[in-house]
């Protein structure tokens, strides 16, 4: 299959290595901004493993556990255009100190409930904080990193998240849901002292017409060899004056729409893939399929999905984005149709007791393998890459929107989906979404390794040619 990658008939600006030194700085400042997608990992491993035990301590139904699980992406929806809103308004470092709040404001009022609506309460503002992350997050990373580890900062957001629900799992294994959320409170406030450490970034910096500071934040970022004075002036030149940029104004330019259409779809795509479906209820999959083994197998996925995602920052700038959306899609593509197969061939009594208990913990393990390579950490991180600076606040927000739109719907109507489609078609649904997302990514989707972001936009606005 060609590979669209982004090359030039107009010499594109990129931001060479001498701007770069020592990335030693670079990742400690990033590792501090990571601390809200470790929150936000740790909302999403909250109700796996939080569920089980408040129904049966009786706090919430079957029904209720639903609601509980999906009412983060209902949050996420508010907290999406929250965080476009505030890294326009009031900078993106402010915006990431600031979503610490609802994240401890939410677990503190899960841990102190004594009412259904209470619980409810309390994953609504996790919500709202994991909305914000989506969108905040990925942006400063990009904003700040050098072009040759964007890559693998980038992926860093979801390999972060990865081990936020690893964590969760596993305390699960041995805290209620009471106790579990009071300590989740810990790391919500740690996270938001870290971020009083970290600068803003130059390019939000530059388009505020605030030199001077976008040079001295470049001085923290990079070491005391890096030309901070020479790479500044680069970010100037590909930097837009601030102008407040409307949906219909970026619908109406190609420059804006087509890179705003990729993130939206992929995205969509990342969500159909039936991800969070599985990380909200894969406790309460896995005692449908192996009883009093769901905590441990659980353990074993949030896990899987860390060495996973490792694997991925490492490939992330050798193979590329779309090789590894590819790869990862086709893994998820078969795993989950074996998936569904096995449900199938479990209700005729076909498999053996072996059989039965292992073989769903083969195929959603292989299956996170797969997620984790492409699809969990390479979606953020072209939104991150593709969309243009000047309408980075509007265009993240419509495409988080899309994300947990989508979530939402997915996982609210998950149980409504199994008993309509079965166990097995639910992932033969999935299995089929997979196929359509790598034939998207083929036909639209840009390669984006090694380029700067001056040089990514250059391509979106026609100023440089696509090589097939």
């Amino acid at each position: 299959m060609a590979e669209k990658s982004l090359g030039g008939a107009m010499a594109p600006r990129i931001i060479h290595s001498k701007f770069e030194g020592s990335p030693l700085k670079l990742v400690a400042i990033s590792l501090c901004a990571l601390a809200g997608a470790l929150n936000f990992g740790i909302a999403i491993g909250y109700s796996s493993s939080s569920i089980p035990s408040m129904i049966r301590r009786g706090v919430l139904n079957k029904t209720e556990g639903s609601w509980f699980g999906s009412l983060l992406a209902i949050g996420a929806l508010v907290g999406g255009p929250l965080g476009g809103w505030c890294i326009e308004k009031f900078g993106r470092k402010i915006s990431i100190t600031f979503l610490s709040i609802p994240f401890s404001a939410g677990f503190f009022i899960i841990s102190s409930a004594t009412e259904t609506f209470h619980c409810y309460l309390g994953r609504f503002f996790t919500g709202v904080g994991s909305g914000m992350v989506t969108v905040c997050v990925p942006i400063y990373i990009a904003e700040i990193s050098t072009t040759s580890m964007r890559g693998i900062l980038g992926a860093s957001v979801q390999l972060v998240i990865t081990i936020g629900i690893a964590i969760t799992y596993i305390l699960g294994m041995f805290l209620e849901w009471r106790l579990l959320s009071t300590v989740c409170v810990v790391p919500c406030v740690i996270g938001g002292m870290l971020t009083f450490f970290i600068p803003e970034t130059p390019r939000w910096l530059l388009m505020k017409n605030k030199k001077t500071e976008a040079i001295r934040a470049l001085q923290v970022l990079r070491d005391p060899h890096a030309n901070v004075q020479e790479e500044c002036k680069e970010l100037e030149d590909g930097a837009d004056p601030e102008e407040n940029v409307t949906l219909m104004e970026i619908i109406g330019k190609r420059e804006l729409s087509y890179p705003l259409f990729v993130c939206t779809f992929i995205m969509i795509f990342q969500q159909l893939s039936g991800i969070n479906p599985v990380m909200f209820y894969t406790v309460s999959i896995f005692e449908s399929a192996v009883g009093e083994f769901a905590h441990q197998a659980s353990v074993i996925i949030g896990i899987v999905q860390v060495l996973g995602t490792i694997a991925s920052v490492l490939l992330m700038d050798k193979m590329g984005r779309r090789k590894l959306l590819h790869f990862g899609g086709l893994i998820m593509t078969v795993t989950l149709f074996l998936f569904g197969l096995y449900y199938k061939l479990s209700a005729s009594g076909m498999l053996g007791d072996v059989l039965n208990k292992w073989f769903p913990v083969f195929c959603l393990t292989i299956y996170i393998i797969g997620f984790s390579l492409g699809w969990g950490p390479i979606p953020m991180l072209i939104m991150s890459e593709t969309i243009p600076k000047k309408c980075k606040g509007v265009a993240g927000s419509v495409a988080i929107i899309a994300s947990w739109g989508s979530a939402f719907l997915l996982t609210s109507q998950f149980s409504a989906m199994q008993e309509m489609l079965g166990n097995s078609g639910i992932f033969y649904f999935f299995s089929f979404c997979c196929t359509i997302a790598i034939w998207f990514v083929a036909k639209y989707v840009p390669e984006t390794k090694g380029k700067s972001l001056e040089d990514i936009e250059l391509f979106f606005a026609g100023k440089s040619t696509v090589l097939v």
